[in-house]
């Protein structure tokens, strides 16, 4: 389960960016969060990020970057902005599995926020020290199961992976080994 609980809101500048933000839309839009603020703000991860990455706007019409992109009047406010992930590959099922991260907050945005399976497995294919960090971060403190992590992984996203399958193999093996290290 998530580290934030029922009735915790967003800090500062969050919420006033996204307050912002939600008062200058006129329909709903909902940002398939992932990334760095997901892992602090959804999941309680101690580190800091200056960004929300997502990597679907629904509906996709908007022109989220010149509203609420990096140097945009919002970000020169805020000092915070959104930044489209433009390759992000996550499980085929993710969608079923969102939940969202403040619910009732907003009037026309909703935050949407993969599972922590998902979470990991969207850091994959990048593969740096940071995701691996972050993966680790989460399959401890969610107290995520290897097996289930290995599934989903061969059923919803092994074979939409560009690259070397075999790296992408090992590197999910690698990283199961360290998860599951004593400490």
């Amino acid at each position: 389960m998530p580290s934030k609980k029922e009735g915790d809101e967003l800090p500062s500048p969050w919420s006033e960016f996204l307050s912002k933000l939600d008062e200058s839309l006129n329909e709903p839009l909902e940002l398939h969060c992932i990334g760095g603020f997901v892992l602090v703000y959804f999941y309680g991860y101690p580190r800091t990020t200056g960004d929300i990455d997502y990597c679907s706007a629904v509906p996709a019409n908007l022109n989220l970057e010149e509203v609420a992109g990096e140097g945009s009047p919002l970000h020169k406010k805020y000092g915070v902005w959104l930044h489209r992930v433009a390759v992000a590959n996550l499980p085929e099922e993710y969608q079923a599995r969102l939940t969202e991260m403040v619910p009732g907050e907003f009037s026309h945005l909703k935050l949407l926020v993969p599972d922590p399976y998902d979470c990991i497995l969207s850091k994959l294919e990048r593969g740096s020290g940071k995701d691996r960090d972050d993966a680790d971060y989460l399959f401890r403190s969610q107290k995520l199961n290897a097996k289930l992590l290995r599934e989903r992984y061969e059923k919803e996203l092994r074979h939409n992976l560009i690259g070397n399958v075999e790296w992408h193999d090992g590197t999910l093996k690698l990283w199961i080994e360290i998860f599951e290290a004593p400490r």
